[in-house]
């Protein structure tokens, strides 16, 4: 883990003890959705990578969100994803259950194929 991720979540540990618990639990299952998933701060949350970015991670007053770049492109065979804009979707995690009861992990192989179909249509 590189000094700019333990910071943010240090500093989640401090500021959202709750949420911390929440985001970290989603960082682990992110980083265990494929082979050689990379993780940086950016956009004030954690943005990962494999090899193109295809969601992040970040934390709000109430929530932590699970942000999925191309979330547009994915199937949502829960129902569950929120957002209405022409590009992104996004779990929102109350708890720290949410990260199994919303399926997190179901939804992050989707958003890597989503995230590499976009990135091949721009190619």
């Amino acid at each position: 883990m590189n000094a700019k991720v333990q910071n943010l979540l240090n500093d989640w540990r401090l500021t959202h003890p709750d949420l911390h618990a929440i985001a970290d639990a989603a960082r682990a299952t992110i980083l265990q959705c494929a082979d050689q998933v990379s993780d940086e701060v950016k956009y004030g949350g954690i943005v990962f990578a494999a090899p193109v970015p295809f969601c992040g991670v970040f934390v709000y007053r109430q929530h932590v969100t699970v942000e999925f770049s191309h979330g547009a492109l994915m199937a949502d065979p829960h129902g569950l994803l929120e957002g209405k804009g022409k590009g992104r979707r996004h779990l929102k995690l109350h708890t720290l259950a949410d990260v199994q009861d919303k399926h997190l992990a179901d939804y992050l192989p989707l958003a890597l194929a989503a995230a590499l179909q976009a990135f091949i249509a721009a190619c």
